[in-house]
């Protein structure tokens, strides 16, 4: 294998490299193993002598910094060291797990997958039409850094029918889904030391990304008795000079939970006497959800606009994950911040997908028709789910009033040996056990901040949930017995 460098000809060869070689170590990210790889450099004397003129030196050792070897210098090695703020970070579980099922089922093992948030039905129609037709009239350019102005104005109108909250187009910014808004919003507002505040249980990536911003996540606690909600006197028990940001995510992600609009009001009364405290309002969900639940925007309540940053997108309520697409809207100083970081680093998001957003927004009220047989057939499932696990012995439920995620409070199996698998003592290890013996892939409560926890998944077919609960049913009651 050879390759062509500025003039350098660089040639791999196992044979040539005794004397002259340098040693480069690289994760493969599919196999997760350590690849060595060989490289002997040599110049080739048919080269012109134009490729080392002086003009071009200083670019050309740059290029081949890490492959050029001396004939008579030693081995090196090379510095692998990671970022401190990388290391900082845990891996995602739910990715993890994800993965981990994906792959036996390659091998030919049937395990049913309910751990990822991916909705099971198609985009609607109108919406996959609409980015059809934007490639065919060659709609396949960049788009401005923010979104385009079409879409940024559907939004505005979207969130003044249906949230109550009024903004003008350069207040939003479109991005590559929700996870990017929420991230590019706490590297915006937070700095060095600051704390970020995140009632749990909590999707898995928020303390991530408080600490890829250098700040410090605080995690408050909420149990299943009280429907996993925050407690206003908690929080302001917990509210120091260095709270920054409070984030929370209504419907939740991983409980389902609804905030009542009495109770984020008392959240905002303690919000409001803390003057560097900003609420980042993750409304991913808001859209599923079951009545008598309603959906209120924190930005609506009175005082609120000036410090809420509220997130939205179009992956859940109109099953687009893989069209990749959010946005945040708030006031302009910090919405301008975001904008910056995006910037430099993915720019604007799909001009083909923000196409299909503008359709998706312009399907009628919370999205019409469509979203609502898929909230309908979610609420079905929930139904299902929390009935049959009620009939299990020492299963804890708190029923959830949004989103597709029931997390169920499984701490009673705990503490039991298990022959051939061991001992499972908390959330991660009943994972581990489900899976190698009921062949069901969920994702472990301490994830998202409680480790007496699982999380099922029911963005799945009801025969699929069905099908699930036998096997878990059948593996749990081994247990007891």
């Amino acid at each position: 294998m050879s390759a062509q460098i500025s003039g350098i000809s660089s040639t791999c060869s196992t044979a040539s490299c005794k004397d002259h070689s340098l040693r480069l170590g690289f994760d493969s990210l599919s196999s997760n193993r350590s690849t060595s790889i060989s490289f002997s450099s040599q110049l080739n004397t048919n080269l012109s002598i134009k490729s080392l003129e002086s003009k071009r030196r200083h670019k050309t050792s740059k290029i081949c910094s890490a492959v050029i070897v001396e004939s008579n210098s030693e081995q090196m090695e090379l510095d692998t060291s990671l970022s401190p703020r990388v290391n900082s970070v845990k891996p995602s579980k739910t990715v993890a797990i994800t993965d981990q099922a994906t792959a036996l089922v390659e091998a030919g093992v049937p395990v049913i997958r309910l751990a990822a948030g991916e909705p099971d039905f198609d985009t609607p129609a109108v919406i996959a039409e609409a980015g059809i037709n934007a490639i065919r009239e060659g709609y396949t350019r960049y788009t401005p850094n923010a979104g385009t102005l079409e879409l940024r104005t559907a939004i505005c109108k979207k969130l003044k029918d249906e949230n109550d909250i009024s903004y003008t187009a350069d207040q939003v910014v479109v991005s590559n889904g929700a996870k990017q808004s929420i991230l590019q919003a706490i590297l915006a507002v937070c700095s060095p030391g600051d704390e970020v505040i995140i009632p749990a249980p909590f999707w898995v990536s928020y303390p991530e990304m408080a600490r890829l911003a250098d700040a410090t996540p605080v995690i408050l606690p909420a149990s299943i008795s009280e429907n996993f909600l925050l407690d206003p006197k908690l929080l302001e028990s917990k509210l120091t000079e260095k709270s920054r940001l409070l984030i929370l995510c209504s419907p939740s992600n991983p409980t389902g939970s609804v905030y009542p609009k009495k109770l984020l009001e008392q959240i905002a009364q303690v919000v409001a006497k803390h003057p560097r405290l900003l609420v980042l309002s993750d409304e991913i969900y808001e859209h599923i959800i079951y009545s008598p639940a309603v959906h209120t925007s924190f930005a609506s309540l009175p005082g609120m606009w000036e410090r809420t940053l509220t997130v939205n997108g179009f992956s859940k309520a109109f099953a687009m994950t893989g069209w990749r697409l959010g946005y945040i809207a708030g006031p302009k100083h910090f919405v301008a911040a975001c904008n910056k970081i995006q910037s430099q680093s993915t720019s604007g998001a799909s001009s083909i997908a923000q196409k299909a957003a503008v359709a998706a927004l312009g399907m009628g009220h919370a999205g019409g028709a469509a979203v609502s047989q898929m909230v309908k057939a979610f609420r079905e499932r929930r139904d299902f789910l929390v009935k049959a696990f009620g009939e299990l012995d020492g299963v804890k439920i708190s029923e959830p009033q949004g989103a597709f995620y029931l997390f169920l409070d499984f701490s009673y199996y705990y503490g039991n040996e298990v022959d051939g698998f061991g001992l499972i003592n908390d959330s991660e290890s009943l994972c581990r056990y489900l899976l190698e013996k009921g062949q069901v892939a969920l994702v472990p409560g301490d994830a998202f901040g409680d480790d007496t926890c699982i999380r099922i998944s029911y963005a799945a077919s009801l025969s699929t949930l069905q099908a699930a609960f036998e096997r878990i049913k059948k593996a749990v009651l081994t247990l007891k017995s």
